[in-house]
């Protein structure tokens, strides 16, 4: 009997999974990356504050978190669900729990213990690994091209191929989108890569970028296009990044593409209403400066004063007028004027369309190549919604394998 032989290419959390489900039933799968070990990216996601698999929320409320992608992943995430995921987990060993957020976690936090026994489970099941293969494309012959660990050319050919070759974030780990020219070259139908889950760049004067970068503010409520968030935001040198901006990047970043700015704002007394800071305000100010009125009446951190020097000129600051500071400080204007780059994002948006692919991510214009994880057009929030995209997606691409095979 001749033994069907898949190629993967792409060795991060989808990779993986598909190649776990196609050699489970028989098939002969080698991953091929460009890296020397697989699963590096997977491996970052969990280094700080633990590996946040996937999201315990209803699944009604958890697939329109996927916006405008949810009616196309809908299929693929009610077919392997938060609880299927979690299910799989634990058939490795791993046991899961739902944190206070609502976010899924392993038990040991890290990604390194499910990775590995992870990877011995595809060493079991003969899962073969070809490491520091680059793929380079297709021949004449429909043949996929790698460039091979001493730079030679290495030509393959396979019954059925998966693309899950991830974004173009944290390049470093091999994520670096360098599959978009070649599927670009083929008339392969794509959104442009841009940032997901990102900081964002404000003009901030010398004196923030040198006095204030790398610290928090906390606790702060930031609102934009209606919808607010409270908890903390991190100054960087170039801008602000953190968990609740990256929460609302997604709207942010589609106003910068239509507008060229962004203007959100800051409660910077979170926890006050405007009446009762007023009547703080209203404390007398004596001999002291603005800023010890702002921090001994206000209660603003040294930090939450410098923010709202930099957003309003001095000339502009209603000193004498407590109503109108008041309001100031619980929605202080910051406009941020671009994302942060690609490569600091923590996903990436954009990538090959849905109108590209059938209902199992099949490339209409390549019978036989399948596209699973973060290749494809969705965006999602932190949360464990990325993670779970990239599993349900390959679960799907899997079975469109074992259909293609059939027919």
């Amino acid at each position: 009997m001749q033994l069907i032989s898949i190629v993967i290419i792409g060795g991060g959390p989808a990779g993986l999974m598909a190649a776990e489900i196609l050699a489970a039933r028989g098939l002969v799968v080698t991953v091929y990356d460009a890296k020397p070990t697989v699963g590096r990216k997977f491996l970052m996601a969990g280094a700080h504050g633990g590996l946040n698999l996937t999201h315990s929320e209803p699944l009604d409320s958890f697939i329109p978190r996927y916006a405008e992608a949810a009616e196309h992943l809908s299929g693929a995430l009610k077919a392997f669900t938060p609880d299927l995921l979690r299910a799989w987990c634990h058939g490795l060993g791993q046991e899961t729990f739902v944190g206070t957020s609502g976010r899924v976690f392993p038990v040991g936090m890290q990604s390194k213990d499910l990775l590995r026994a992870w990877f011995k489970r595809l060493s079991d099941l003969g899962v073969h690994f070809a490491l520091k293969h680059r793929w380079s494309g297709w021949n004449e012959n429909g043949h996929l091209l790698f460039v091979g660990p001493d730079g030679q050319d290495v030509e393959v050919s396979a019954e059925a191929t998966l693309l899950a070759l991830g974004g173009a974030s944290w390049p470093t780990t091999g994520s670096d989108g360098s599959w978009y020219e070649i599927l670009e070259s083929e008339n392969i139908a794509l959104s442009p890569l841009r940032p997901a889950n990102c900081g964002f760049e404000v003009p901030w004067s010398p004196y923030i970028s040198h006095r204030f970068a790398g610290q928090p503010l906390k606790p702060v409520m930031v609102t934009f296009a209606e919808r607010s968030l409270q908890g903390e935001i991190m100054i960087t040198e170039k801008g602000m990044e953190g968990s609740v901006i990256y929460a609302l990047s997604g709207a942010m970043r589609k106003a910068l593409e239509v507008e060229g700015k962004a203007t959100l704002t800051l409660d910077l007394r979170m926890g006050l209403s405007h009446e009762e800071l007023v009547e703080r305000l209203h404390a007398p100010r004596r001999a002291l400066s603005f800023s010890n009125y702002l921090r001994k009446a206000g209660g603003l951190s040294p930090l939450a004063i410098a923010l709202l020097r930099e957003a309003i000129p001095s000339e502009k600051l209603p000193i004498n007028d407590i109503e109108a500071l008041a309001a100031l400080i619980k929605a202080l204007p910051i406009i941020v004027t671009n994302t942060a780059t690609l490569a600091r994002a923590i996903s990436t948006a954009g990538g090959v369309k849905f109108e590209a692919l059938d209902d199992f991510f099949m490339l209409r214009r390549k019978p036989g190549v399948f596209v699973a994880g973060e290749m494809m057009d969705w965006d999602a929030p932190t949360g464990g919604y990325l993670l779970q995209g990239c599993f349900s997606t390959a679960v799907a691409a899997a079975q469109g394998i074992l259909n293609h095979l059939e027919k």
